[in-house]
């Protein structure tokens, strides 16, 4: 006869296995988690410029958390379908956003900023599972609802999170909101811990089913995209953008009013693109968010005073906001059901290579040409590639 298990989460909170008690638990752990990774990011740049004169090589620290999110994303999906859980890669995830955030407040040096915010960018990979584990809690025909549910979650602490951070510099320093972002990590593990997970049956990973997938031009074609579009954002919003407003004169408080200002601009372009993609259609969106998010990045060059740089950041959050779903969308419209999770993964490593290289490679530019130069070439770039882009999916619609 088995004996029941000392810790029994069931037992401990009796509402736990309901669909509503899971739904709020995951809600919660993945506000908690964003807010982890974003509590600091507004004067990130700021922080890893007090460490080195070389902006380069605070590109490469800003670019750590694309580059690992590059890297383990797709493996992180597939190993997740392969022994069929998703809550031990969660559980994971929420601890190495608690140790690199602990690692980057603590550390007197760059060193110690770039392992730190490298372990962040394992953490982040988090989101895969996070988002297909939220999905089951919904019926098939209700995903769209269940993923714009946990995005508006998500989209709400990160608000949270930069607008708190100017407030946190003045109460207790740099290290504070670092402290913090450990603690709300730590707590977020703690509040899925007793969330039960029933098993699915193992999924033994298919190298060249894997591969068809990512080389399917309607899976990477949009994901690249929205790579580029995460290009701008991090060269910018959460790369230079703070670097050039103290320059201008911002403090701490106006840096997380600016990036506040980013995030919930991004918000009301989710919303924006859910009502419009009916009306205009999913690749004029497409093609609008990089004409404004050009346009974004160009306000950038001739500024002299700070206005420019809120008009920069709502729109710039905007179209960034209209971009993400659009092209979420578009790169799993027509892939079999059964097969979307690795699109998924797919979608999500590519575009996290934007995210890698916009702070490094913006990095060098500014290091070699200077901030505002920098965003001119980054305006043309992210036009010209953007344009490229849709037109290439309009032709493949058209043949």
């Amino acid at each position: 006869m088995s004996r029941k298990p000392i810790f029994a989460p069931a037992r401990l909170f009796p509402g736990v296995q309901r669909r509503r008690s899971l739904i709020a638990l995951y809600a919660a752990a993945v506000f908690l988690f964003w807010a982890a990774l974003y509590l600091y990011v507004p004067t990130l740049p700021l922080v890893a410029r007090s460490r080195t004169d070389d902006l380069a090589f605070v590109g490469v620290i800003l670019a750590q958390y694309g580059l690992w999110q590059a890297l383990v994303r797709l493996p992180v999906g597939i190993m997740s379908d392969w022994s069929g859980r998703r809550k031990p890669f969660i559980i994971v995830g929420f601890g190495l956003a608690a140790l690199g955030a602990w690692l980057m407040g603590s550390s007197a040096d760059a060193g110690g900023l770039l392992v730190g915010r490298a372990i962040t960018g394992l953490a982040a990979a988090t989101w895969v599972p996070l988002v297909v584990v939220f999905n089951r809690m919904f019926p098939p025909q209700d995903a769209v609802r269940a993923t714009a549910l946990l995005t508006f979650v998500a989209s709400a602490s990160r608000m949270v999170a930069t607008g708190a951070n100017g407030w946190l510099n003045g109460l207790g320093g740099y290290s504070l909101a670092f402290l913090l972002a450990a603690t709300a990590a730590c707590i977020a593990l703690l509040v899925v811990l007793p969330a039960h997970e029933e098993a699915l049956a193992p999924r033994r990973p298919a190298p060249r089913g894997v591969l068809a997938i990512v080389a399917r031009r309607d899976v990477w074609l949009p994901s690249a995209l929205a790579g580029v579009s995460l290009y701008a954002a991090w060269a910018t919003t959460f790369g230079f953008f703070p670097l050039l407003a103290r320059q201008l004169g911002a403090d701490d408080v106006t840096q997380s009013l600016l990036t506040s200002l980013n995030v919930a601009a991004g918000t009301i372009g989710n919303l924006l693109a859910a009502t419009a993609v009916l009306r205009i259609g999913s690749k004029r969106l497409a093609l609008l968010s990089f004409v404004l998010l050009a346009g974004s990045t160009a306000l950038a060059v001739p500024a002299t005073s700070l206005a420019p740089l809120y008009m920069a950041q709502a729109l710039g959050g905007l179209a960034s906001g209209v971009a993400a779903p659009v092209l979420m969308g578009l790169s799993i419209q027509k892939v079999a059901e059964a097969e979307r999770a690795t699109a998924m993964g797919a979608h999500q490593a590519i575009y996290a290579i934007g995210m890698f290289g916009g702070p490094w490679l913006s990095g060098i530019l500014a290091s070699a040409i200077g901030l505002q130069a920098m965003f001119a070439v980054t305006a043309a770039g992210t036009l010209m590639l953007g344009v490229l882009g849709v037109r290439l999916m309009e032709r493949r619609q058209d043949g």
